[in-house]
């Protein structure tokens, strides 16, 4: 469970980023389909969904994920993840040559295929 005290706030983050906008809130409001004042409790809420974070990027054209870590995980987050923080050995390369095996592999099974 995370610690209460590295949380971070949502509606503290959208918040500023709507005020850096410029946009009113009696238009955001009209965007998002809900009131003002839902909007503003919104702001108060420090776990704001996921959904309504991804729904103001577009509205307001702001990208949280450099303030809201779930939004999207960076590549080496993502690896990191899936390898078991063995980044060194996936890297940009390791992929890139994974590809380019697995792509030739297919053409001769292409070509095997053909010539039946």
């Amino acid at each position: 469970m995370p610690n209460i005290c590295t949380m971070q706030h949502r509606g503290e983050i959208i918040k500023k980023a709507v005020y850096k906008s410029g946009f009113s809130i009696t238009e955001l409001a009209k965007r998002l389909g809900k009131s003002r004042r839902w909007v503003y409790l919104m702001f108060e809420n420090p776990s704001v969904s996921l959904d309504v974070v991804l729904q103001l990027e577009k509205i307001i054209h702001y990208n949280f994920s450099n303030e809201i870590k779930e939004i999207r995980p960076s590549n080496l987050e993502f690896i990191e993840s899936i390898t078991g923080g063995q980044t060194e050995k996936y890297s940009e390369d390791y992929w890139k040559n994974k590809y380019l095996r697995l792509l030739e592999e297919y053409n001769d099974l292409l070509k095997l295929n053909n010539s039946k």
